[in-house]
């Protein structure tokens, strides 16, 4: 029974870092998922892999898996590098690159 800690990342539909900051403990999978044969869903035995607790910040998470005896993994986040532009740049008469339209 282990569990993963991680803080999401944000969604393609996101912007902006609204909804992010948190913290998630995840269950691994103790059994393999399967392929109904009829219909074709996914199933698997394994109830615990619907739970997911969330938490304020990564201590928070931690303090509660080793006070349930769960072991877990911690995955830091990749914060993105965000590049600083401007829309009057595309104008600017000293520009590294000619314009090409």
């Amino acid at each position: 029974m282990a569990a993963r800690i991680y803080s999401p990342a944000r969604t393609a539909m996101q912007s902006g870092k609204a909804k992010t900051g948190y913290w998630v403990l995840e269950f691994e999978p103790e059994k393999p998922r399967k392929i109904d044969p009829l219909m074709g869903y996914t199933t698997s035995g394994d109830m615990k892999s619907q739970i997911r607790l969330r938490f304020a910040t990564r201590e928070e998470a931690v303090t509660y898996a080793e006070r349930k005896g769960i072991a877990y993994r911690v995955e830091l986040p990749n914060e993105a590098k965000r590049r600083q532009i401007s829309y009057s740049d595309n104008f600017r008469y000293d520009r590294k690159t000619p314009w090409t339209h």
